[in-house]
């Protein structure tokens, strides 16, 4: 059957039943919209017309429990409102952490290991939850529960790595155990784990650790690599620190900053860039010296290291590189130089010493006087403990002021046959 509306009646019926509808619509909104008001405002009495206004509305019952929990320290009634929340919204982790932090204040450890086991199934991935959840249950000292969801921290939360591999470590300070069963196979969590066993100096637990990093095929950054390998030659551990070098170059592509029998020096040429770590060439800043790469004036290759000397106190040049070396052998050195009018009482020297001992192998000619490129060369032995040497030039004596240019280029270094 078929209703006509197009008389006046029905007409006037349908009309009036529009507007009670929308007046109705129109009163439930305006309805939220004072309870969102009024629950925006953090006054007990504005925080109870929220939750009268819209009943169903989970944020305005916990927002009277933090009232009652953290202002007026009442954390008895705070878990009524909590439990209200959770029972509108159970799929909202912070509603049941509110609801264990309460529970932890009046020492009800049960009821606190519900709340929380419910805040984890609600969001058991996000690291605010995760981070959270662990740091409850290392109050509660829960300690396996802990680094479980320390674990979730550093798998999903970069920025949050360092410390929550700090409080792993508090908890239980076994690289072994740590590696197996809390540390996930993630690079920023590697590296967090590898920069605090240094600040630890638990230099065998690095090895480990950089194993590890090294075998998951997980990106890092090089200078992590460079930072590892100079802590490692500032233990005397010589031998690890190349080998960290060798798999770092094989990492990122940087074959050519290692060193080869037929030549001990990385980057000879200066060809490559220098980038100041590892077994390449390393630099720092000097007071009165100026370290330039020059493309317009070399002995072999393509440039060399233009260093500018301008002031008093000159000591270094302050470029340098390490060289592995074995003991008791004899090796043969060779570079060559360029100076433009160097000026003051002694001059730069190229120098080889032993890293540990300072003991000086071998030192050139005072490199002045060489208006076109010169060669210096010599022998020496290493001592019997000598495993790692520093190629530098270093001003001899040092002191007073010095002015000029000084060109190095073209270096060779090779272990001398039998």
């Amino acid at each position: 059957m078929k209703m006509a509306f197009n008389s006046p009646g029905r007409k006037r019926l349908v009309a009036s039943l529009g507007i009670v509808l929308a007046t109705i619509y129109m009163a439930f909104a305006a309805r939220a919209l004072v309870a969102s008001w009024l629950g925006g405002r953090v006054t007990i009495k504005s925080l109870q017309w929220a939750a009268r206004l819209d009943p169903a509305n989970a944020d305005f019952r916990d927002h009277l429990g933090r009232y009652y929990d953290l202002v007026v320290r009442d954390p008895a009634t705070a878990i009524g409102y909590y439990r209200a929340a959770v029972q509108l919204n159970p799929h909202a982790a912070r509603y049941w952490f509110d609801l264990a932090s309460a529970y932890q204040v009046l020492g009800d450890t049960k009821s606190q290991t519900w709340s929380l086991e419910h805040a984890i199934e609600a969001d058991a991935m996000t690291p605010d939850v995760a981070w959270e959840a662990g740091n409850l249950y290392l109050v509660q000292g829960d300690n396996e529960k802990a680094l479980r969801e320390f674990r979730v921290v550093m798998a999903n939360d970069t920025s949050l790595a360092d410390t929550a591999i700090q409080f792993c470590w508090r908890i239980d300070p076994d690289v072994d155990g740590l590696l197996r069963d809390v540390v996930p196979p993630n690079g920023d969590a590697y590296v967090a784990f590898l920069s605090l066993l240094q600040v630890k100096q638990e230099t065998a637990g690095t090895f480990k650790v950089w194993d590890a990093l090294i075998g998951s095929g997980q990106p890092f950054e090089l200078r992590r690599a460079q930072e590892y390998f100079q802590y490692l030659i500032l233990h005397k551990e010589v031998d690890e620190a190349a080998l960290v070098w060798q798999q770092a170059a094989e990492r990122f592509g940087l074959a050519g900053y290692l060193p080869n029998p037929a030549n001990l020096v990385v980057n000879p040429l200066f060809n490559q860039e220098v980038i100041n770590g590892g077994l390449g060439w390393h630099y720092e800043k000097q007071s009165g010296v100026t370290l330039t790469l020059d493309p317009g004036d070399f002995h072999a290759g393509r440039r060399s290291l233009l260093i500018a000397f301008d002031g008093p106190g000159i000591t270094d040049a302050g470029i340098y590189q390490y060289i592995p070396v074995q003991p008791d052998t004899t090796y043969h050195f060779s570079g060559y130089y360029k100076n433009g009018e160097l000026e003051g009482a002694g001059g730069p020297h190229f120098t080889i010493q032993d890293v540990y001992s300072q003991a000086v192998y071998y030192e050139s000619e005072e490199l002045k006087e060489g208006e076109f490129w010169k060669s210096v060369d010599g022998e020496f032995t290493t001592g019997p403990d000598c495993k790692l040497i520093v190629l530098h030039v270093r001003r001899v004596p040092e002191g007073s002021p010095m002015r000029g240019k000084l060109w190095i280029d073209d270096f060779r270094l090779v272990r001398k046959k039998s």
